[in-house]
Formats: structure tokens, sequence, C-alpha cells
């Protein structure tokens, strides 16, 4: 087997998959440290013995004299990837590596030529469109960022031809990122339709006469474009090159040269695996108890089994004196109030972790819960003793209910992640995967799918240890791969200490809190949004004059677009008209049906979310419901709300109020609801400098009004509702980067309106639009924005050839600072409530929700603690504006807000 990798393509791949990162010396190192992560996993995956990299050569190639604007719109290599290229060379040649760069060709040309000169089976280590030509039952593709290989088959999925007839599709359809031209009017399906029926592109050139239409027209009028076409997107595989597969051979890894490399560059997870094969680590002798080692990815883990007191003793010795730990817990479900413990998994060092099993359900030996919890106890409660865990806010109220509570704050490589990589996922096989190059064993791989699944506690205590000590060990390797990212970033690193990590525990004391729900109230809402829904069901087969599926999109648009004849605005990929809710909203202004379809989901969502799901969800104990707040979710910083989602209740709707009555204040409390007015508005203020923005809030003045005066040249009080409800669709239109196209659809009027709206907006407050371009700018430079202490947003699409991709990552530029910033300031406050109140049974915070908190307060304390709170909240962060709390107290929470 011959491997060739695209390195051009990986080195794209590498430098925007991670965050900029830097060596101790300033030197941009992501690109080097993704390419090393995906090079060092090949030769451990495969451990191929031909194998060569090939690049593009600097400069022009034959297909610029073909073509003078042949990828002439792509912009110049950044200057930090550029600064890259080098050590990434002199790493292809300590890993032992041989390397092609050719002058005039492309590094796809290379490639083509490489799989044609051998007749022995080919995988070209890639992922580009162009590379699916030289696919064959020999010659196959295979992206290592998806583990997916492509094979003929796969390209027909995704092309509708054959390998052969890829560079021919190119031609017809036109390649957007080369600059190669297209047929106007082309697209994949015809291209693909054209060459099933004629065979290649030359059967098609023969062929355009019989071709009807405009289509054919554009065929006919563009055959030298074509051909010039064609020679661009095909692949040369005869060049002549200096070498062939009998020299390129891999050669040993330089292990000390390999280590230099990585400690000057900060890459201190690659020193613990300098060979980056598949040999098995040094045998070490067994400790007495332990089960046999996991060996997957380059990690071989050993697990030692702690079943008698000798052993827990020696284990004891080993986390006082190692410098850090590793824990983790084995549960018998997911609901850390009910959930028994099963086992605990320690790790001091990498490769080697300690498997406790407490609740097994076999005839194996185990340690009574009560003697493990007498031994750990003082070790876990020893708050100068660091410990790690991933998504330690499971964990820690499982041992503190087992009688083992874990002193705050711990660290958490879950967080870690979400701090320096938040668009990514944050679980532990991806983690383990994307850091350490190593693939887990799966939780269903231990106990099974489906209805033969097995509780965690049937699980033979041998395998359990195995499973549950990777854990362990694994997130220890997880923390030292990551920490050097977070020294290197002094922001970064403020944002995991001082905001995430404090607030994970006082989210963990929320949940546990809960907040009481009164059920007849929520059964009452039921009954009432029950007998809306079929009200609505029976006016829309009124209207549409007989009975169907309301929720089946098929039935419906057979009833608006067949038999009704309303006009078609939009169609789903496959091409039938869209019922989607934005196409109905657009409808409804003009018709009865739409309108009523989206009364009828909206009532039946808010019945299956809410009335029906928060019922089952009531804690039979405490009456209360404990949902989960998860911090690892939102790539802004947001906080996110699952079983149940309290975030999603429609504020604005009286349905959603009806919800909110639900929730309720214990017998001799009140809820407070306090609330940041207008926050992002305020923040656009602080970062734009805008004196004009600035001084409406600074004056205490109705915003929006403020606004309409400007725009409209009147004064505040000449303001009409219609002039402030435009203003308003402007002020939070510009939090997320609106359009003039998105601002005349929301307001109702045409393009020409809104953009005349925007113009006078943006001429009475010029700042902000000198913020939002410096945004976009400093955003495509950098490919990240921050918020105010420095939380990192990574933006990927926001050089993307695709316009609408692009266009979508600048809105977020804008708006990302503004919602992240908001993040924030609100964990900043609920940490400094946190520290004021502690424990205090008179004040309890219980929900965060967007902009709000939500309190159980004594009765008689109501002012007292309105006063206390909204202080702490108003001083979470010091702007150039005052922030404002808008507050409530009441019995329910729709009362309160």
């Amino acid at each position: 087997m011959y491997y060739i990798i695209d390195g051009s393509g990986w080195l794209y791949r590498a430098f925007h998959a991670l965050p900029p990162l830097t060596a101790p010396d300033g030197q941009p190192t992501q690109a080097v440290l993704g390419f090393g992560n995906m090079l060092r996993k090949l030769l451990r995956q495969h451990d191929p013995q031909h194998l060569v990299v090939v690049f593009d050569a600097p400069g022009k190639t034959f297909r610029h004299a073909i073509h003078s604007e042949y990828k002439a719109h792509r912009p110049p290599v950044p200057p930090e990837l550029k600064a890259q290229f080098d050590p990434i060379v002199e790493l292809i040649g300590i890993m032992g590596l041989p390397m092609l760069q050719i002058p005039d060709v492309e590094a796809d040309d290379v490639i083509a030529t490489l799989s044609n000169t051998t007749s022995d089976p080919v995988r070209i280590i890639s992922s580009d469109k162009d590379l699916a030509q030289l696919v064959t039952d020999r010659v196959q593709m295979l992206d290592v960022f998806k583990n997916k290989l492509i094979d003929p088959e796969a390209v027909g999925e995704k092309f509708g031809v054959g390998p052969a007839q890829v560079a021919d599709w190119l031609a017809l359809v036109g390649d957007t990122s080369d600059n190669v031209p297209g047929i106007p009017g082309v697209g994949p399906k015809t291209a693909a339709k054209w060459l099933q029926t004629y065979g290649d592109l030359q059967g098609v050139l023969d062929n355009a006469d019989a071709i009807k239409g405009k289509v054919g027209d554009a065929l006919r009028d563009h055959l030298d474009q074509i051909r010039m076409a064609h020679t661009l997107t095909q692949l040369k595989t005869e060049l002549d090159l200096p070498q062939n597969w009998e020299t390129l051979t891999r050669g040993p890894i330089d292990d000390d040269a390999l280590d230099s490399f990585a400690q000057r560059l900060g890459f201190r997870s690659w020193t613990r695996d300098s060979n980056g094969s598949k040999n098995a680590p040094d045998e070490k002798i067994a400790p007495e108890g332990a089960s046999s080692s996991v060996v997957q990815g380059q990690r071989a883990i050993r697990t030692t089994l702690v079943q008698n007191h000798a052993q827990l003793a020696e284990l004891c010795q080993e986390i006082t004196a190692a410098p850090r730990y590793a824990i983790d817990t084995e549960t018998s479900g997911l609901n850390t109030r009910h959930a028994d413990l099963i086992g605990i998994s320690i790790a001091t060092v990498e490769d080697q972790a300690w498997y406790i099993p407490v609740g097994h359900n076999t005839n194996e030996p185990q340690l009574p819960l009560r003697d493990v919890a007498s031994a750990l106890a003082p070790l876990l409660a020893d708050q100068a003793k660091p410990r790690v865990l991933q998504n330690g806010k499971f964990d820690a109220p499982i041992l503190s209910r087992h009688g083992m509570p874990l002193a705050t704050p711990w660290d958490d490589t879950q967080l870690a992640s979400y701090v320096v990589e938040a668009h990514e996922r944050h679980d532990m096989d991806t983690l383990a995967e994307r850091w350490l190059g190593h693939t887990t064993t799966h939780y269903e791989d231990v106990v099974g799918k489906g209805k033969k699944q097995l509780n965690f506690s049937d699980v033979p205590i041998n395998i359990a240890a195995d499973y549950a000590g990777e854990d362990a060990a694994i997130t220890l390797g997880l923390f030292h791969a990551m920490q050097p990212l977070l020294d290197a970033d002094v922001q970064l690193k403020g944002i995991y200490q001082d905001l995430e990590v404090p607030l994970a525990p006082v989210l963990e004391r929320m949940e546990a809190r809960g907040i009481v729900v009164d059920r007849d109230v929520l059964a009452a809402a039921d009954r009432d949004f029950s007998a809306e829904i079929d009200h609505e069901e029976m006016r829309c087969h009124d209207l549409a004059g007989e009975t169907f599926n309301l929720g089946s999109p098929a039935q419906l648009g057979v009833i608006l677009f067949e038999k009704m004849g309303l006009p078609v605005l939009q169609k789903t990929p496959k091409g039938a008209p869209s019922t989607a809710e934005s196409v109905l909203e657009e409808m409804a202004a003009e018709y009865e049906l739409p309108r009523r379809i989206l009364r009828w989901r909206m009532l039946s969502k808010l019945r299956s979310t809410y009335t029906r799901a928060l019922d089952a969800a009531v804690d039979p104990d405490s009456g209360r419901v404990h949902c989960r707040f998860q911090q690892a979710v939102a790539s802004t910083g947001r906080l996110s709300c699952a079983d149940p989602n309290l975030q999603n209740i429609p504020i604005r709707r009286p349905e959603g109020r009806r919800i909110r009555e639900a929730f309720v204040a214990a017998e001799g409390y009140k809820l407070v609801a306090l609330d940041y007015s207008q926050v992002e508005l305020r923040l656009m203020a602080h970062f734009s400098e805008d004196p004009l923005l600035t001084s409406a809030f600074a004056d205490g003045v109705d915003i929006h009004s403020r606004t309409a005066a400007q725009v409209w040249g009147l004064q505040e009080d000449a303001v009409t509702p219609d002039q402030r409800r435009a203003a308003k669709a402007v002020n939070f239109g510009l939090i997320y980067g609106i359009s003039s196209f998105g601002l005349a659809r929301n307001l109702g009027i045409s393009r020409s309106e809104s953009d005349d709206i925007m113009q006078r907006f943006f001429s009475a407050f010029p700042r902000v639009k000198d913020y939002m371009d410096a945004v976009r700018k400093e955003a495509t430079e950098k490919g990240e924005v921050r918020t105010l202490r420095g939380r990192r947003l990574m933006l990927p699409d926001i050089r993307s050839r695709n316009a609408a991709r692009r266009q979508g990552a600048e809105r977020v530029a804008i708006n990302a600072p503004l919602q992240g910033t908001a993040a924030d300031i609100i964990k900043q406050a609920m940490l400094d409530i946190d520290h004021r109140i502690g424990e205090n049974p008179d004040i309890r915070m219980l929900l965060q929700v967007h902009d709000e908190l939500i309190f159980e307060v004594r009765e008689g304390l109501e002012h007292d603690a309105v006063s206390q709170l909204s202080e702490l909240m108003a001083n979470a962060a010091k702007l150039r504006i005052p922030l404002v709390v808008d507050s409530g107290v009441g019995h329910s929470w729709a009362e309160a807000h």
C-alpha cells in the first residue's frame, strides 16, 4: 500500500481547525500542531512504509498560462500561516518522511502521476474534489478528518457521475474555488444528467445541438470556454518526477530532534509519545489485581483494581504523593440526585489508573462504600491538592451524596476545551481523538445497545475497570495537553480560571435546588392548550374544505399549493414547495390558513415541550423541577438549559405567561426576577463609543424613541409608534448584523425604504458603523472575535469563498462580542451573588434564563434582596454607560417577570 498526503490541503485544514496558538517565543503554531497531530495519527493507525507528502510549489503553474484568472480571486496566504510552513517541513524531515514540491505544476498533478506509476493499492490522504477523478478500485481517497474512505461508489453518490467523469463534470459546472468558469445556468444535476446521457464531455459537445432550452443555448455559446475549462480541471498523470516509489520510503523518526522540536514549540503532549508509531510501550510489571491494559491509539493504559484495604491504602498514598490527580465516577444513571455510585476511577499519571468498584451486582470482591468514603473523603476535600475532572458538575454531587464532598475549585477538561475551542464538541470521546489522537472505548461498547443494554452495575468488574480507568487517565492527559494553551493566553486563562471553573459548583447547587412547579396550574394550562389546538385544527379543516394531517408537510403542501393555489415562495432541497416556519410566516400576512397552521404548531409545541413534559419532570419528592445548566454548549459563552429547557418559553406571548404561572415560590417565600435591561444594546454603545448612543443610555431616555428621532429628524415627543417600531427593529437588528434585506422583511417595507432607514441610522450614529466595519476587518484578519474579557469565538467561515457562509460569519462576528460579553457579565454576577449570599436559606438563586436571574426570597425580605442583588448585578462589569437591572416580585415567575 502506497500513501500520498495532500500536504497543501492538510496545511489549510490544520490552520483553520485550531484556534490561533503561539510558541513560547511568539511564533504562530496552530497549523504545525494540527498538521503534526494528523501526521502522527496516520502513522499510528496505518504504519505505512511507502509515504510521501506533496505540496504546491510557490508561484504560478501552467494553468495560469491557459487562464490568466485561474485562482486570481483567492486572498493571499495569511502571514501567520506562511510563517508555519518551514516548521512543518522541518517536522516532516524529523519524522523521516519524503516530500515533493514540483515547480510549474500543482500538488494534485504530482499526486495523479504518483498514483499512475504503480499497480499496487494507493491511498490519497485528502478530501479535495479535484482528486476524486483519480479514484478507482485500486486508488482510493481517505479523509482522516471524517475517517471516511472514498471509493468509486462514494464518488458517484457525491457527484452523480463516476470518477472518470469528474473532470468533465467540473468543466461543465465550473469550480468557484479555483475560478474555473462553468456554463451559466448549468448546475451539478444538469451536468451529471448530460454526462450520464452522452458518456463524457466530448459526447456532450458532439450532441450540443440536441440539447434544448436556455441551458442548451448556454452550452453552444460557451464551447471554447468549456474546452479551456477542461484543460484546467484535468490532472496530469505523466509528469517526469525526480523520485519514484522505490525512493519514497519512510525512514526512522529522529526521537531526540522531535523532543527538541516539541519543547521549542510548546507541544508538551508530543514529548510523551516521540516514536509516533504503533509499537507497544515498554512492558511494566502489573501490580497485584491489575486488569489487562487498554491499548488504543498511542496510549497503553493499565488499570489496577482496588478490591481490598491494602490496595486502597496504596491508592491513597499515590494520591498524596502525586502533583495532581484525575477522578471520574461510574453511576447507575444520569440523574445526580438519585443515581447510585457503581465505581470510582482515579489516575495520577497518564498511563496508569485505579478503579474502585463499590456497586457492581457481581460476586467479585468489592470494598464497602463506607470504607472507601472514609479513606478518600479527606483527600478529596483537600483544597490544596489539584484535581481534574471531565464535566465535574456531574461527578461532584454524586461523590458528595455518597460521603465524599469534592473541594472547590476543581480543574475541568470539558471547560478548558470550551474556553480554547468554543466552536468544537467537548465530550471525552471527541476530545481524546482531537487532542491526544486516542480512540476511546465507548460506553455502548461496554454495556451494549437497545433492549439488551446492561446497567453499568451488571458489567463484569475487570471490563468496567478498563473502561473507567481509561476515562480517568485520558482526563489527566487532556488537561496536560490543554494547559499550555491556556497558559499562553492570559485572557483565556482568566475566562477559564476566574469565570467558568468557579461557576460550575454554583450551577450544580442551583440544579440541586430546582424550582417549585404548581402541577394544578400546569394541568389547567394543558387543558386550555388542548382545547385551542382542537379548535385551530377544526378551523384549518374548514378553510381547506377537507380533513388532513396538519403535522404532515406533504399533505399541507398539497392543500396550500395544489388545492388552494397559494404562491410557492421557497422549495425544499428535493424541489417540493416548502412549508417551513419562515415561509408560513411570510404567507400569514395575507392568508388565514398559514396563520392558523402557525398557531396550531406553536400551541402543539408548547403542550408537548412544556405542559406535558414539565409535569413528567417534577421530582415527586421535592415537587420541584431540576433542570441542567450546560456551560459548554453555546459558542458565545451563554449558558444553555436542558431537561427541561426553560429558555425557549415564549415570554412575549400570553401562552408563555401561562406556563410561567406554574413556576412558583415555596411556602413562605416569594420569587424575585432580576433582568438586565437592553444589555446588548448598551454593549454596542460601549464598544462603538458612539456619542449619541452613549448619551441616550447615560441620560436614561427611551433608546428606540431617541433612535427614531435621530433617523427621521424629529423631536422625541413627535415620534410615531410605527417610527419607534422601525427604530427598535434597527437597534436590535444591529446586534445581529442585520442586512437591508432582512430589515425590509422584518418591517414589511420595500428594499429601498429599508436602505434609506439604515443610511439615515448610520448617518446619525457613524461610530456604530465604524465599529461594525472594524469588527468585520479584524475577524477576517484573525479568524476570531473576542468579548470584553477576552472570551474567543472562532469564525472558520469568515474567509469562505461561499458568499452566504462568509456573510453569515460576518453577522456572527458582529453579534458574538456583544452576546458573549453579556454572557460573561451575568456569569460574573452569579459568582458575585453566590459569594455574597452563600448558602443563605433566606435567598436562593434558582434559575438563569438569558439575561435574567430568578431567586427564591423569604417573605418580608424581598425589598432588601432586590436592592442588594440588583447592585451586585449592576456592578458585574464597568462600562462607559450604566448597566440597568429591572426587578419584579411575585408568587409566580409570571408575576415576578
